[in-house]
């Protein structure tokens, strides 16, 4: 054995002791509850660069510098719940066609080429409050992508064409609408939640789409695109300051106009009872239960959500562990106390359960709802329900793309920018009486509406024993026969 084989088999015998003698000398835990946890550390996202130009644009600037891409996006205030009501599918119509339409210098199938040679993309969206302009591509490239995403907003040129392909496309939607039952139970529920006339629930119809002119799209778009109503985003590969005064020699120009107002819409609790959509070629029941949420803003936001984590959240909360896994009537259940940014979120149960078990499901998930207002959380739940809360909250903004396209959001909805910053201590402040005091409030299982999608004739005992039944009207107005 020579020199060095000696040196490193003593080397070996030396590090082995020590692992030994190390592994002695350290208490292995018997279970998992045992092994330490650490604190989480305070949350501090890195707040994007924000300014707003003189014709009110808003824009915010986020340097990664990981990789040579830069990604953008214009959102403009104003979407689909500001449509009239005879035109319900405008926006989803005037987001599609935008786009595939493209401008004079760059019309649509052109552009689709264009951008593929570039390896970028360049897409238009829409959704309930706002219509965006977002694009992607390498930083080099990032000047004649801000140019066209900018000829784009300020000169679409919508094609008749183009707005009927997008026509054909929302209108075989609504004819295939009624296939699946688990959507038909979803759209019915949001339906008596929020009531059918409701801008957050209306449904587009083939009527309402069918009236959708290309000078609705026109008229949309110029009532929309004003500097005060823009919010500019920037992530990537970038100086914040070089970017800064490129922005502004881009945005300056545009007329500031008039900002979308918030919408006034009056919101009252869905008539309670049993409605029902008789679908027999099922085996099994989709159930939704639904009521009125909250919004982000409500000071009992926090408590809310522990509450809500303790109700539904994972395997182990309480309506899965005893209406799925101990009872066994569930193949899944799940629930939320919803809350939207301006206005009232849902409050919903949904479980599926095969149709034998449909009112016994019902019932106990009923009890669950029931004894949130009864029993207390106990010191396991609310510390497993705050720590499910705090560990996941971290994922929710572990990008900077993730933290910046939440800071525009909070901005649209006039929320303050450390709102995200002020999470972490506002659920570890609640406390079991805080639970039980909101349960108590917000709380009220006689106050749900309750929509079942299944086969009737197997459905045993009927609904009835849930109390008084309403069969809902899922017919297509002015689809053929064959299709309703």
């Amino acid at each position: 054995m020579n020199n060095v084989t000696l040196r490193i088999a003593s080397a070996f015998v030396v590090a082995t002791s020590f692992c030994i003698a190390s592994a002695q000398s350290t208490t292995v835990p018997n279970s998992y509850s045992q092994v330490p946890i650490p604190a989480l550390h305070k949350f501090e996202p890195a707040k994007p660069l924000h300014f707003t130009l003189s014709n009110g644009v808003e824009v915010f600037l986020e340097e990664d510098h990981e990789l040579p891409f830069i990604d953008g996006f214009i959102r403009v205030r104003g979407g689909s719940r500001d449509e009239p009501a005879d035109k319900v599918g405008l926006i989803s119509l005037y987001a599609e066609a935008w786009r595939t339409s493209g401008t004079a210098k760059h019309p649509g199938d052109k552009l689709d080429d264009e951008l593929a040679a570039k390896a970028a993309a360049i897409e238009t969206s829409g959704s309930e409050a706002s219509t965006s302009i977002q694009w992607s591509g390498f930083a080099t490239d990032f000047d004649s992508l801000l140019a066209t995403s900018l000829d784009l907003l300020q000169h679409p040129a919508f094609s008749a064409d183009k707005l009927q392909l997008a026509k054909q496309n929302m209108a075989a939607g609504i004819l295939r609408r009624n296939d699946d039952a688990a959507g038909i139970a979803e759209r019915e529920a949001l339906e008596l939640a929020y009531g059918k006339t409701n801008p957050y629930a209306r449904p587009a119809e083939l009527a309402t789409v069918g009236s959708v002119t290309l000078a609705d799209l026109n008229a949309w778009h110029e009532k929309t695109v004003t500097g005060s109503n823009l919010i500019v985003g920037i992530i990537g590969d970038f100086d914040a300051h070089a970017m800064e005064a490129k922005l502004r020699a881009a945005f300056e120009p545009i007329p500031k106009g008039t900002q979308m107002p918030t919408l006034k819409v009056q919101f009252t609790d869905p008539t309670p009872g049993v409605y029902y959509v008789n679908k027999p070629d099922v085996n099994q029941s989709n159930i939704y239960m639904v009521g009125l949420g909250t919004e982000e803003r409500n000071p009992d936001f926090y408590a809310l959500s522990v509450m809500n984590t303790i109700f539904s959240g994972g395997f182990s909360s309480r309506v899965v562990q005893d209406v799925r896994t101990k009872l066994g009537l569930a193949y899944n259940v799940d629930g939320r106390f919803g809350a939207a940014y301006d206005h009232p979120g849902i409050f919903v149960v949904e479980l599926g359960t095969r149709s034998a078990s449909t009112v016994a499901a019902t019932k106990a998930t009923l009890a669950e709802v029931a004894r949130l207002r009864t029993d207390p959380p106990t010191p396991e739940e609310l510390r497993s329900a705050k720590d499910q809360l705090l560990n996941s909250f971290i994922f929710r903004y572990d990008t900077p793309e993730k933290v910046l396209a939440e800071q525009v959001t909070l901005a649209v909805y006039g929320y303050p920018a450390d709102f995200l910053d002020r999470y972490h201590e506002a659920v570890e402040k609640v406390t079991a009486a805080d639970v039980s005091r909101v349960a108590q409030k917000y709380i009220e299982p006689g106050k749900l509406a309750i929509v079942v999608v299944g086969n009737l004739g197997e459905i045993q005992p009927p609904l009835t024993d849930l109390g008084k039944t309403t069969q809902l009207d899922i017919t297509i107005p002015g689809a053929p026969a064959a299709q309703q």
